[in-house]
């Protein structure tokens, strides 16, 4: 349970590794102090700041941001420091905040790694105060808590560390400024909605990222990576301290993390970018009809010179409007774009396309990957931008994988053209008939098995399939022929019943042993490897009991590795009624074909998501089943 501490109270922290999440009301800078028992700093290399953000153990931003997470280790801690303090400085010359008590109260959320919030402190009765010590850390007979401390110094950051006990106090804060200073085209306010200012103001702003309400730009890329300046004319995107992108710029505690901290930065700045642009050409459309209705509103001036004067007056600001809007979008997806060039090689095995070069030197993994990619993600304003679709591992809710053709009516365009490349297949072009799509809904769901099987340690992660039917067979040719898939397909309503009762009583019978730590008494036949289940053509073959069971494997299951991935005509399966409906809203849904139906709650985009396919005639899916099935171990007897 979460705790929400109030001024002076401290709570125990269970785990070593954390985050601390920062919420601002503007652009502040966030720095770190490695104290000894007294909260004595030992000299400037005991501040973590953004001129120097790393150091032993600690980890924080670069920049001044509205939002911060700092990563903290205190595992890795030298032996000398005790106290670990959170520190919030306003810079000079970013945003137009004069003092805390300007804006919404800070909030600093202590959290796990994966999020899970332990303790929340609300820093409330700031004033003029530029400084403030938010929360630390502090150790006490080898345990950790933190404390909620919320000191405020009006005198700034130098009065914060020669309070501290530093006696180069003034010239560390100066260099700290400097660092910032540097940094304030990167500085993230707070959102400001451009638009809805300048309608208020009466005028449109000069550009579509300009906040008239803010003073200043608003700046809408990810607060822990490096941003550029737009491009010269035929030159790369350079980043702000003018080289180029770089992967696995972002915080992290390795290159994985921060590779995928950046995916999901880059994820963010084109969702941000993208809202700023359809923003302002909103705008631009209501300027337009106001202008227009005023210009027409008096029946005796609709006709004449001067109509066609106020018409064309009103569509040149228009225009204007949205070349301005498209100029600041394209600059921001020119730099996404370089930065997508060098990302993409980068990525591990799990983050990579099947056709990057990485897997042709594949190596079965030691540990399993923090993340799994499901396939790509963009948008209409520039479709060949792609966003690998990264989700942490292991999964927290199954797949569900529609084959039926209702499904993706809203998603196919008649006149659009759809070729081989696109769709995956022998396709000529148009939209895929039924067969089709089951077709590729079986290969969408091999490839994710795959890959599955293929970032996981030899062993440590199973496939099993149902197919009542028995018609999945040849599309599961890989997966046979290598040996990934261990046993054949289970068929008819016997196999079905068989299989689900196997997965049953393996989640039941480890939920017991997870409750009372009792692992070692597990049956010797429980195979305690992660498992995936692909179920193909339900509900075909499935009775009452065994979509009971079904539902129970899809809530339960996951928290004990057993994890569902259903290829399945949702059309078909209505016989059941509401029955079904909890298992589908507690599935992912994905499409074996290019279709906009993933929602955007944050900004309200319809994200396009492709699936991750095998490249046509491509042999890397094979190769890598086959060195995976010659490092696995032998079955037990």
């Amino acid at each position: 349970m979460t705790a929400e501490l109030v001024r002076g109270q401290n709570h125990p922290l269970d785990r070593t590794r954390v985050e601390i999440r920062i919420t601002v009301g503007g652009p502040v800078m966030a720095g770190v102090t490695l104290g000894d028992e007294q909260g004595r700093l030992s000299g400037v290399e005991a501040v973590a700041h953004p001129g120097a953000p790393r150091r032993t153990g600690v980890e924080v931003p670069r920049q001044a941001a509205a939002e911060h997470r700092i990563a903290v280790d205190l595992d890795a801690l030298p032996d000398a420091v005790h106290r670990v303090s959170v520190l919030l400085a306003l810079p000079t010359g970013v945003g137009s905040l004069t003092g805390f008590g300007a804006a919404a109260a800070p909030h600093v959320a202590v959290t796990g790694l994966d999020g899970t919030q332990i303790a929340g402190y609300t820093i409330t009765g700031l004033g003029a105060e530029t400084a403030v010590v938010a929360v630390e850390l502090y150790r006490r007979q080898d345990a950790w808590k933190v404390r909620a401390v919320g000191q405020g110094y009006a005198d700034g950051l130098a009065a914060m560390l020669r309070d501290q006990g530093l006696p180069e106090a003034a010239g560390l804060a100066a260099e700290i400024e400097e660092a910032v200073s540097l940094g304030h085209a990167r500085a993230v306010p707070s959102p400001v909605a451009a638009g809805r200012a300048a309608e208020q103001a009466g005028t449109a702003p000069a550009d579509p990222a300009e906040s008239p309400a803010g003073g200043g730009p608003v700046d809408y890329r990810h607060p822990k990576r490096r941003a550029a300046p737009a491009p010269a004319p035929s030159a790369a995107p350079a980043s702000s301290d003018g080289s180029a992108p770089v992967a696995g710029d972002a915080a992290g505690w390795s290159m994985d993390e921060r590779l995928y901290n950046q995916v999901w930065g880059m994820f963010e700045d084109l969702a941000r970018s993208v809202a700023a642009y359809r923003s302002a050409a909103n705008f631009a459309e209501s300027r337009l009809e106001q202008e227009l209705d005023k210009a027409l509103a008096d029946p005796r001036n609709r006709m004449g010179a001067a109509a066609d004067v106020a018409r064309a007056t009103a569509r040149d600001k228009h225009a204007a409007l949205l070349t301005q809007a498209r100029t600041a979008l394209d600059r921001d997806l020119a730099q996404l774009a370089a930065e997508s060039e060098v990302v993409e090689p980068a990525l591990p095995p799990a983050f990579a396309r099947w056709d990057s070069p990485i897997w042709q030197g594949y190596h079965v993994p030691l540990e399993p990957p923090m993340a799994l990619r499901l396939g790509d993600l963009h948008l209409p304003e520039v479709l060949d931008l792609r966003i690998p679709m990264l989700v942490r591992l292991p999964l927290e809710r199954g797949l569900w994988i529609d084959s039926g053709p209702a499904a993706y009516a809203h998603g196919l365009d008649p006149e659009r053209s759809y070729p081989r490349r696109e769709l995956g297949s022998a396709l000529t072009e148009g939209p895929p008939d039924e067969a089709e799509l089951t077709r590729l809904a079986l290969d969408t769901a091999v490839a994710i098995a795959a890959r599955l099987l293929a970032v996981h340690p030899a062993g440590e992660f199973s496939v099993q399939v149902i197919d009542p039917g028995g018609t999945a067979v040849p599309a599961l040719a890989p997966l046979l022929e290598t040996g990934a898939l261990r046993e054949p397909p289970a068929s008819g309503a016997q196999g079905v019943s068989t299989v689900l009762e196997a997965l049953t009583r393996r989640v039941d019978l480890v939920q017991m042993a997870v409750r009372n730590r009792a692992a070692d008494s597990l049956p010797p036949d429980i195979d305690t490897a992660e498992q995936l289940l692909i179920v193909h053509d339900f509900p075909h073959g499935f009775d009452d009991r065994a979509v009971t069971q079904l539902r129970y494997l899809a809530d339960e299951g996951p928290a004990v590795g057993v994890h569902l991935l259903m290829v399945a005509d949702r059309a078909q399966a209505q016989e059941y009624g509401p029955v079904l409906d909890p298992l589908w809203r507690s599935l992912l849904r994905i499409s074996p074909v290019p279709d906009a139906y993933l929602g955007d709650p944050w900004v309200g985009h319809a994200w396009t998501y492709e699936p991750p396919l095998v490249p046509k005639d491509s042999q890397v899916l094979r190769q890598v089943l086959g060195r995976l099935a010659q490092a696995r171990p032998a079955p037990r007897p």
